[in-house]
């Protein structure tokens, strides 16, 4: 079983109450976790130090070079370290910035292991105004995968190999690339290319050019990239099938998401890495697969969303230059809906509600 958060239009509580609740519970024997940015009040950090006074097995793994959260990480380690958590400060040389948590309890059948995964930080501020997604799941193929994760970062094992997670710099880079090879391969026998990421920056060479190779081959390629693009689109016999674009709205696009159509038979990944090589080879990251197929379809739904909006899209020229999309469509003449996705991603959440609502007053006969 999994279950999909689209952060902030899902409150980020089921996160933080994922770890209070394990916290308290006397059958869980451990918890562990990442931390790269927390916030002054952090409730999770609460949590993990309830967790440690309780008995359980905490292990933090902070980051102390997280830029401008220097200060505030050395010292939520040390309070953590004071209350008996295991704090440990990830692979020498290397940023620990993956988004990991996992849970083990002690049931009937013996332990049990709970994970989440996200895109974002595990910060209750900056998850009210910035867009994640993350992952809730039970399913023993990534719960083994993150304990092996873990054991890497606290220096208790060389694991390199992973059945479902993709861990920079182990082998992230390696698969990207062979997606894109197999896209440009699937593209030549059933001329469906496609491929999206939404990101924050792209600036790595490799993946670059290798994104060059699959719009000249015919795949359609589709970008949104909310900082840095270094990838020129439209540019003739090179990326003339290559779109990128940028969101700039209420809320910061801090998402990461990477699907390839794979000829009907979607890969989707999302994480904590950008199309950077830091990313790739300087820091600790982490893609999980999406393989639930309701999940898939929802994720890939809101993608496609995303690439709808005219009122808060600025598009990427062939010069590097961007102009709002809104204004490329009045030049056109042609007909349009003025759509801020983010704006409407709220407004379903609270017609979701309100219909919840209605329905509960309803089943207790308010009316």
């Amino acid at each position: 079983m999994m279950f999909f958060l689209h952060h902030p239009f899902y409150s980020f509580s089921s996160v933080s109450e994922f770890i209070a609740q394990s916290a308290e519970d006397p059958n869980v024997y451990a918890i562990k976790l990442t931390l790269y940015r927390t916030s002054g009040d952090s409730p999770i950090i609460q949590s993990l130090i309830e967790a440690a006074e309780n008995g359980k097995q905490v292990t933090a793994v902070v980051e102390l070079k997280a830029r401008f959260d220097e200060e505030n990480n050395i010292i939520w380690a040390r309070s953590l370290e004071n209350a008996g958590v295991h704090v440990v400060y990830g692979v020498a040389g290397l940023k620990t910035h993956c988004k990991i948590a996992l849970v083990v309890r002690k049931e009937e059948k013996g332990m049990r292991r709970y994970l989440h995964l996200s895109t974002g930080n595990y910060n209750s501020v900056t998850s009210r105004i910035y867009t994640d997604f993350g992952l809730f799941t039970a399913n023993q193929d990534y719960c083994k995968d993150a304990s092996h994760l873990f054991n890497y970062l606290t220096g208790y094992s060389k694991q390199r190999s992973y059945k479902k997670l993709l861990v920079a710099p182990l082998n992230l880079r390696r698969r990207i690339l062979k997606m894109i090879d197999d896209e440009i391969k699937s593209h030549k026998e059933n001329n469906n290319g496609y491929i999206l990421f939404k990101v924050n920056s792209i600036v790595d060479e490799e993946v670059i050019m290798r994104l060059y190779q699959a719009s000249k081959a015919g795949v359609k390629v589709d970008l949104i990239a909310r900082g840095i693009c270094r990838l020129r689109p439209k540019v003739k016999d090179l990326s003339e099938n290559i779109n990128v674009y940028s969101i700039v709205g209420r809320f910061l696009e801090h998402s990461r998401a990477y699907y390839f159509h794979n000829n009907g038979n979607p890969r989707l990944y999302l994480g904590s890495a950008d199309v950077m090589q830091r990313n790739f080879d300087r820091r600790v990251e982490v893609l999980f697969p999406i393989d639930d197929i309701r999940i898939k379809e929802d994720i890939t739904e809101i993608l496609r969303l995303y690439l709808t909006d005219t009122a808060k899209t600025w598009v990427m020229s062939s010069n590097g230059n961007y102009t709002r999309k809104e204004e490329l469509l009045k030049i056109s003449d042609e007909p349009f809906d003025r759509i801020n996705i983010q704006e409407d991603f709220v407004k379903k959440v609270i017609k979701k509600h309100e219909k919840e609502l209605k329905e509960d007053m309803r089943k207790k006969n308010y009316f």
